[in-house]
């Protein structure tokens, strides 16, 4: 066999190579494929990267290195250290390659996690697979599913490939809430889709809104109306806290009257 390369067979016996390297004591993994000579081009193609001066932006699509594994080898070289996913540390700070085209910047409080969780993109939203859900990387901020940008948060510095805690603010954080601006003063809006959006009231402040929006949808599940309604969670407030806020917080008439009819 060529150098770096080894042979395997697929579940129905088909064979195929897998290329692999090693360096600095550590075995890397660096992809399947169909014939012995591609295979063994990868890995010459590792060799000059791990022993070598090439940059991430030096990839050429004709190589036959996938670009994630150039970004993993490019960061072994430099930083010394081994992560599977296309990672590149800087300081203070390290960088997610979705593609080349696409870098997405991290807190390094977030290494460990991406470090063990590959990034995917769909229909605009990036998630990751974590114990067989797809997860919107979004909720590490307390940013809800399906939140609007600009709206619902907002990108400190406009850039948003920037996911560093500090560059991301959270203005509705709660189902069914919306900050809205009133005579020069922020308040909150609860709203509650049935057969169309319903305002449940304006309250000075999220949390209240965040309750309401909670009891207007216990009203009208009480009356039967089978629909799914996400419910707040309000880790401020201790279980006797919000009872208490629950009981005082007024819903509009209008919810009343929607579930009887009137």
């Amino acid at each position: 066999m060529l150098q770096g390369v080894f042979k395997a067979y697929k579940k129905d016996n088909t064979k195929y190579y897998r290329a692999s390297v090693t360096y600095q004591n550590k075995h890397i993994s660096l992809g399947s494929f169909g014939e012995e000579k591609d295979a063994n081009a990868a890995y010459n193609e590792a060799r000059k990267v791990l022993y070598g001066e090439q940059q991430i932006c030096d990839y050429d699509g004709a190589f036959h290195l996938d670009f994630k594994k150039w970004v993993v080898l490019i960061n072994v070289r430099d930083n010394r250290l081994y992560i599977k996913t296309p990672i590149y540390l800087r300081e203070n700070y390290f960088e997610y390659y979705l593609s080349q085209e696409t870098v997405l910047k991290f807190d390094v409080d977030d290494l460990f996690y991406y470090s063990n969780h590959s990034i995917m993109t769909r229909d605009g939203y990036l998630f990751v697979a974590d114990y067989g859900m797809q997860v919107n990387i979004l909720s590490r901020y307390g940013i809800r599913n399906h939140a609007v940008q600009g709206r619902d948060f907002v990108f400190a510095n406009g850039d948003n490939t920037d996911y560093r805690y500090s560059n991301i603010v959270v203005i509705n954080k709660y189902y069914g809430v919306e900050r809205i601006e009133q005579k020069g003063r922020y308040q909150y809006k609860a709203k509650i889709h049935l057969y169309g959006d319903y305002v449940v009231g304006v309250y000075n402040d999220e949390i209240q809104a965040a309750v309401a929006y909670n009891k207007a949808a216990d009203i009208v599940k009480a009356a039967g109306l089978h629909k799914c309604f996400p419910k707040n969670y309000i880790e401020e407030l201790s279980a006797i806290e919000y009872a208490k806020l629950y009981s005082a917080v007024s819903v509009s008439k209008k919810i009343r009257e929607f579930v009887t009819g009137t």
